[in-house]
């Protein structure tokens, strides 16, 4: 009998040890199925398009972005199938000075991140100098209906303020002119900037909170320009390469004016608004943020290559318009934080 069991110990220890063996096996193969199937389900590539992308109308500046379908989660995902706006209103230009076009102005029309963000323009008459070329006219009660028709297809809105306001033009209310802004060759009434800027304002606030439609909407405060020894149009330059140390620079008058007119406007807005289910309106204040940085714009880099011909040559330097990489890459910061706050 003990002859017959002696065989058995070792072979029962290696059936043990070929058990052991395949359980772990199962086991990895278990976790692996587990985390592959749970990967895909959160991890969608961005690059993914929606099945279903908004036209775009041929005016407004308007940047409109489409980013791919994927599961809620902090980051690029809680964007799922949602489109995205920026700039309704003024030069998208004032925020990058990208090679969109040949213009300053935002007059035309260009595309850049292969065909999913594109920029066009309300009709302005400028040269590329900035320089009028005729009167502005401007409705102070009426929205333009090329970015309002659009409104429904956004889930987030980003309204910047911008200094095309500055400019020469003839103000229309009720189909009325009223008056005219900086025409000194004009026998017009002087519209000032304050009554201009609220009016406009006002109106857009009427139209977002008593929009049956409530995207998350974001107003971008004012932003300074940086000129020194002379404007834009006398030799004004900006050529500091290091930030302004904190109450070395406060901004303009001008600036600090229509500033004012934004937050008084955006907090009325919030009043009257005032229910849950009402817009969702956040304000973006940048002001601060760059009056702090003189060395963040184009200066006289505005046109390709501008000393190749010249190392000194006389050139108009941009000290409005920022550059990228530069300070408005905190901007974009902060908007995902309103929004990833949401």
């Amino acid at each position: 009998m003990g002859m017959d069991w002696e065989p058995w110990p070792p072979l029962q220890r290696k059936s043990n040890h070929v058990f052991v063996k395949l359980l772990v096996l199962v086991l990895l193969l278990g976790l692996s199925l587990r985390l592959l199937f749970s990967r895909s389900a959160v991890f969608v590539p961005v690059s993914e398009s929606p099945a279903a992308v908004a036209e775009t109308p041929s005016s407004t500046a308007v940047v409109v972005g489409v980013v791919g379908d994927a599961q809620p989660r902090k980051g690029a995902g809680s964007f799922a199938r949602k489109i995205y706006s920026f700039g309704v209103g003024v030069g998208v230009g004032r925020i990058a000075c990208l090679p969109l076009t040949d213009s300053a102005a935002p007059v035309t029309e260009g595309v850049v991140d292969d065909g999913k963000a594109s920029q066009q323009g309300t009709e302005i008459f400028e040269n590329d100098d900035g320089e009028s070329k005729s009167e502005n006219r401007l409705h102070t009660d009426t929205l333009d209906k090329k970015w309002t028709s659009q409104y429904n297809n956004f889930d987030y809105v980003v309204i910047s303020g911008g200094q095309w306001f500055l400019k020469t033009a003839i103000y229309v209310e009720n189909n009325t002119v009223i008056g005219c802004h900086y025409c000194p060759k004009l026998n017009m009434s002087e519209v000032s900037l304050e009554y201009a800027y609220s009016k406009i304002l006002n109106s857009v606030y009427n139209f977002v909170t008593t929009s049956g439609h409530k995207p998350v909407v974001i107003y971008r405060t004012w932003t300074p320009d940086h000129f020194e020894y002379g404007e834009w149009f006398s030799g004004g330059v900006c050529n500091r390469t290091v930030p302004y140390k904190i109450g070395e620079f406060n901004g303009s008058n001008v600036d600090h004016m229509m500033r004012k007119i934004e937050l008084e406007e955006f907090r009325r807005a919030v009043v009257v608004d005032g229910s849950e289910t009402g817009a969702r309106l956040k304000l973006l204040d940048t002001y601060q943020l760059s009056w702090l940085r003189p060395d963040a714009h184009s200066g006289p880099y505005r046109k390709f290559h501008p000393f190749d011909k010249d190392k000194n040559a006389k050139v108009q330097n941009d000290c409005l318009h920022w550059c990228l990489p530069g300070a408005i890459d905190t901007w974009n910061d902060l908007i995902m934080e309103l929004i990833l706050g949401e």
